[in-house]
């Protein structure tokens, strides 16, 4: 029986497929995920309210997705809940690595998790931050997921991803980036600056010395190492270049800047006006403000992806945009604009992108105008 011969370009394949395949393990990268599990320099998440109407589709688990290089706003392709969709792939991956793969993650929230297996709820908590986030990396890359839901997500003794009741009624936001390592030690800056109510962490000694930063927000310091203070800086601003080369501003402020986030500081440093979706049921809601050469409009009526119409009392969401296409800016954070949270941490992500702009501006209808009267934004 004769022997096959390989033709020389099978011979190259074959050995391109040899020097690629993984060496053992779990290889998938830790990164931003979206509905079809392809992995994603970035997406924005727009998690709908529940509607009143009971026949509505719109039971307060569909949501609308935005990734780099789409146009705009898609639906989500099942329930926000689901562990195959955008949110529970890329959050899934906290409870899913191996033990083979060191991960270091921070989990923080100023409303957290279930505390005992009878379902108990933490009580929102008065200091810190309030803030709300993700961070999970390995030696290599990771992602940093900034929203506005509470007792999310559940700590990683869990043992798996769910979406919480609590965050079901109103909207929420969610921001996902994917970045390269060398940008998490000015994550963990940033955060150190919030003050955030960390409730869940782990920095393995293998990369707590590549993102001390982090370490230090954890508390988890390897042994006989010593780490950079927690950061007294009242306020910073930093430029974080996601993996595909896109950059971000982050903006974090802490307890002693003592001012609104958006009017004092995001404004005028981004030199545009916004429009600003916030929390409103709570007291000392601070009014669109006029003054400082910059207009600040509280947002009261919302209709992102041409979806349904809400008001903002029903949207738990933190984010703004310019009103004109000139500003081109879109923030997703975790911070309101009343007087009690001019007094804690909190930050913004910012974006300048045509397609994200167009998708968040055309969501917002009508405005508090500085008079106090309701106009259209």
């Amino acid at each position: 029986m004769k022997e096959k011969r390989i033709q020389p370009e099978m011979r190259l394949i074959v050995s391109l497929l040899i020097l690629c395949a993984p060496l053992g393990g779990d290889t998938s990268p830790i990164t931003c995920y979206n509905d079809h599990g392809e992995a994603v320099d970035w997406f924005y998440m727009y998690k709908l309210p529940k509607e009143p109407n009971r026949q509505s589709p719109h039971r307060g688990e569909s949501y609308l997705l935005l990734e780099r290089g789409s146009d705009g706003w898609t639906n989500g392709t099942g329930s926000v809940n689901d562990t195959a969709g955008a949110l529970g792939r890329t959050v899934g991956q906290l409870y899913s690595q191996g033990q083979n793969k060191e991960v270091a993650y921070v989990l923080y929230n100023d409303q957290k998790p279930a505390e005992d297996s009878g379902g108990r709820r933490a009580n929102e908590s008065r200091s810190g931050g309030h803030t709300k986030g993700v961070v999970l990396l390995d030696a290599k890359q990771g992602f940093w997921l900034v929203h506005s839901t509470p007792h999310f997500p559940p700590a990683r003794q869990k043992g798996r991803y769910y979406f919480p009741d609590s965050g079901v009624n109103n909207g929420q936001n969610f921001i996902c980036v994917t970045y390269p390592l060398q940008r998490f030690q000015a994550v963990g800056e940033q955060l150190q600056i919030n003050q955030p109510n960390v409730y869940d962490c782990d920095i393995p000694e293998s990369l707590a010395s590549l993102v001390p930063s982090l370490a230090a927000v954890c508390g988890k310091h390897p042994s006989g190492r010593s780490f950079p203070p927690i950061k007294t800086a009242s306020n910073r601003s930093v430029t974080l270049t996601s993996k595909g080369g896109t950059k971000f501003v982050s903006f974090a402020k802490g307890a002693s800047f003592d001012q609104d986030l958006y009017h004092s500081w995001v404004a005028p440093s981004l030199r545009s006006d916004l429009l600003v979706q916030f929390w409103v049921r709570s007291s000392g809601i601070l009014p669109s403000d006029c003054s400082l050469g910059w207009k600040v409009l509280d947002i009261t009526l919302i209709n992102p992806g041409s979806t349904f119409t809400f008001k903002t009392s029903q949207d738990h969401s933190k984010w703004a945009v310019s009103p004109a296409a000139g500003g081109g800016w879109v923030c997703v954070g975790d911070i309101n604009r009343n007087e009690a949270e001019e007094r804690r941490g909190g930050g913004t992500v910012c974006l300048r992108d045509p397609a994200v702009w167009k998708a968040y501006r055309s969501a917002a209808l009508e405005c508090e105008a500085c008079g106090g009267e309701t106009a259209k934004c």
